[in-house]
């Protein structure tokens, strides 16, 4: 099999798009709280959004990563057993999906361990050849924001005007030095393309683990507004509150944890007060 874009990119439909955009999603690195693909496969979802493409997996990942166990699994596919007999393993996937009224691509995959240059290029491809003019990436990391709060978004973009564009929907501009990621390499790749790139990252809560529905939908609803999709979010709304609930419960039996917790809505309501009296 060759490894060229042109072989490992396989393009199942071709949809009528124009100046569209495409969302990306990928576990990994930026996606704590499953925001990053919970976000994008909720929009998969909603919009009942048909198969367009995929990227062959091979080439890209390691499965078998030199170390202690814990390590190790990090990079093993998931499997399933059930009473002695495999039932399932979850190799990576990375697949793209359209919807023509919104004019939409959406991508859900999984961050590659290499050959960035050569993934980069697939997804290049795709936009140069389906009408796409906008990339735009949504994932996550764990910060400072108490569970009792909407997430505090965060953007970079490849042209200084999209900066200001963006700001109107109540986005900081990042500062950040430090590990980069494949959405970072992208960035400094795109202006070779001829396209544009936003990348918008949520802050949402460091000391939880596991899916947050909360921040997932806030995230979403804010997604729907730059993407002007009119959505029916109100399921989202109901989990996100259950969450909420639960989580809130649960730290009541720690006290340490619910005073840091405090702690966090003071300061993020000061900090949200100042950003205010700086706009007004």
């Amino acid at each position: 099999m060759s490894d060229s874009p042109c072989d490992l990119l396989h393009i199942l439909d071709r949809p009528s798009l124009e100046d569209a955009t495409l969302v990306l999603a990928f576990t990994g690195w930026m996606d704590g709280g499953d925001v990053s693909t919970g976000t994008v496969k909720r929009l998969v979802d909603l919009l009942d959004a048909k198969p367009m493409a995929e990227i062959d997996s091979e080439p890209f990942y390691i499965h078998n990563f030199p170390g202690s166990m814990e390590i190790a699994a990090l990079f093993r596919p998931h499997i399933k057993i059930e009473d002695g007999i495999v039932q399932s393993v979850d190799m990576p996937s990375n697949d793209f999906y359209y919807n023509e009224d919104a004019n939409l691509v959406l991508f859900v995959g999984k961050e590659p361990n290499m050959r960035w240059e050569t993934f980069g290029e697939c997804i290049f491809r795709l936009a140069r050849e389906t009408g796409i003019s906008r990339i735009l990436f949504v994932g996550s990391f764990g910060g400072s924001v108490p569970h009792t709060r909407e997430p505090r978004l965060y953007v970079s973009c490849s042209e200084p005007h999209l900066l200001e564009e963006m700001e109107q929907y109540g986005v900081r501009r990042t500062g950040y030095e430090g590990p980069g990621s494949f959405v970072s390499y992208l960035m400094t790749q795109v202006p070779n393309t001829g396209l544009q790139m936003t990348s918008i990252v949520a802050e949402i809560p460091g000391y939880l683990q596991g899916a947050n529905p909360l921040c997932i939908e806030a995230v979403t609803r804010r997604l729907a507004k730059i993407l002007k999709l009119p959505l029916d979010l109100d399921t989202l709304r109901s989990a996100s509150t259950q969450w909420e609930l639960n989580v809130s419960s649960a730290v009541e039996d720690d006290e340490e944890l619910a005073s840091k917790i405090r702690e966090m809505e003071e300061e993020y309501d000061d900090d949200l007060l100042e950003l205010e009296a700086e706009e007004g």
